[in-house]
């Protein structure tokens, strides 16, 4: 196993050094689960246009635009484009979320963060009627780099 990134010899922390990379174009997609019980999952199914889901796809989308605000050590990217899909099933809630950028590092804490984001509003805007409800799953699904 490799070095911890942030953490140098003596233990102290510190931002990734990227100057000297080349920039790439950057893609990184992340998935997250809200379980929850089949009543609730009916409910957000019947919801119109502009309820709780398009509340957390906005959420996710405006999250990953300040993951550098929100983890201390991640650069702020330039990022081209974020995208947060959610999609109810039977008994959850699936939210995929993609962040793209031409940079020096990646932005797989963009897609996490907006994934994440994303799970927390759909847990808040249900969670008066569904007590049981866990977010689960949240991980790195896709990570792509190609040179300019």
């Amino acid at each position: 196993m490799s070095e911890l990134s942030h953490v140098g010899a003596a233990g102290d922390v510190h931002m990734v050094d990227v100057g000297a990379k080349p920039v790439s174009r950057r893609r990184a997609v992340a998935h997250a689960t809200v379980r929850m019980a089949p009543g609730t999952a009916q409910r957000l199914r019947e919801l119109p246009k502009g309820d709780a889901l398009a509340t957390a796809q906005i959420a996710g989308i405006m999250a990953a635009k300040r993951t550098s605000e929100l983890i201390p050590l991640c650069h702020p990217l330039p990022l081209s484009h974020v995208e947060v899909s959610l999609e109810v099933r039977d008994d959850s809630v699936e939210i995929v979320a993609s962040a793209e950028t031409a940079a020096q590092t990646g932005v797989e804490m963009e897609a996490l963060v907006g994934a994440s984001i994303a799970a927390l509003t759909v847990y808040d805007m249900a969670k008066a009627i569904d007590k049981e409800m866990t977010i689960a799953e949240v991980a790195l699904v896709e990570k792509t780099k190609e040179p300019l």
